[in-house]
């Protein structure tokens, strides 16, 4: 019988030993490894796919001919209003590419295009451009500082991501309105953006 006690009191011994040698791995070791997968384009873009198809499909119906129709005086003629947002990724791909801009030291002239075959194929690829260096984009480079000055004036600074949500995804949704009005009264049928227009269904709800 004493035999047997020191046994199973050895047994028990050994088993607790191999219980606290198993090491699970933290949450933060988790957490720690997710971080590291998650790319600043999957984190602070996760809608610009979307975003870049329903610009696309608000060129595609801009009518071709009515290069100089405005809707007031002090408005932008179609052709220019039109073009401005088909070379907008090109604003993008400045601010992941460079580390400021200078208003004063002066701007290249908008391309010249004349049809909406030509404005979604500069589209497609400057969004092409913009989006093949956002996906090699690291967190240190997203986080660092873009600045908008006039000469020594700094107009604006501040963290490049948040720079190009603003100049690109904002400003695009703002100039696709203003195109989706300029449709309406040409008689062009307006293309659904987030949700169905007077117009058409999203593919994905008719």
């Amino acid at each position: 019988m004493p035999k047997s006690s020191a046994r199973s009191k050895s047994s028990r011994k050994s088993s607790k030993s191999t219980k606290k040698s198993v090491r699970r791995p933290s949450k933060s070791s988790k957490s720690t490894k997710s971080s590291k997968q998650e790319s600043p384009l999957a984190i602070l873009f996760p809608d610009l796919d979307a975003e870049i198809s329903t610009t696309r499909r608000m060129l595609e119906r801009v009518p071709n001919g009515k290069e100089d129709w405005r809707p007031h005086p002090r408005s932008r003629t179609l052709g220019d209003l039109s073009t401005h947002v088909a070379q907008l990724p090109g604003f993008g791909i400045m601010m992941l590419t460079t580390d400021g801009y200078d208003g004063l030291a002066g701007r290249r002239p908008e391309p010249k295009l004349s049809s909406s075959a030509e404005r979604v194929k500069l589209f497609d690829e400057l969004s092409a451009q913009m989006k093949g260096i956002l996906q090699q984009l690291t967190w240190e480079r997203a986080r660092s500082t873009w600045t908008l000055r006039l000469g020594d004036k700094i107009v604006f600074e501040g963290p490049r991501t948040n720079i190009l949500r603003t100049v690109f995804v904002t400003h695009s949704a703002h100039h696709r309105a203003q195109l989706g009005v300029y449709l309406r009264m040409l008689e062009t049928p307006v293309p659904w953006s987030y949700g169905r227009s007077a117009d058409e269904e999203p593919s994905r709800m008719a």
